[in-house]
């Protein structure tokens, strides 16, 4: 059954035994018709509307390790592989950087790389500050004539 929302299923369900007829639950809804008749059979067998276990891959790391792969953002700019590398675990030992990466991004964070670049010295900002002293009064016609030139 395709994934409706839980507050949708419950509204669908309520509207089936209100009498409704099926195919008008599901234009309701807006889902398909076999959609809403799996959800009434479900709910017949099992007296429930929640998702059935799905199958798919299973997770190579514990609820543990997830947990502690997102202590990466004590240190944004610490890399994957390093927190990867750390990470402890007793039934899966090792994770990769894409594992590390991957739950960092189910958690909402994103990679943060820090930005290689000249650091400022004394000097330098002291000249950016005369700099910025000298041409303070500059009108556009003072900056199209340093254009120019």
């Amino acid at each position: 059954m395709p994934r409706v929302p839980a507050h949708l299923r419950e509204r669908a369900l309520g509207m089936l035994q209100g009498g409704m007829r099926t195919a008008d639950v599901a234009r309701a809804i807006n889902c398909n018709v076999r959609t809403m008749r799996s959800l009434r059979q479900r709910y017949r067998e099992t007296g429930r509307t929640a998702d059935r276990p799905r199958s798919g891959r299973p997770r190579v790391t514990t609820p543990a390790q997830d947990r502690y792969s997102q202590t990466h953002m004590q240190d944004r700019y610490r890399m994957a592989t390093t927190t990867a590398r750390v990470t402890p675990g007793t039934h899966n030992p090792s994770i990769s950087a894409q594992t590390v990466r991957n739950r960092l991004r189910e958690a909402g964070l994103r990679a943060c790389r820090p930005i290689v670049r000249q650091v400022l010295t004394r000097h330098h900002r002291q000249q950016r500050h005369l700099r910025a002293q000298t041409h303070r009064r500059w009108t556009r016609q003072d900056w199209q004539k340093s254009a120019l030139h």
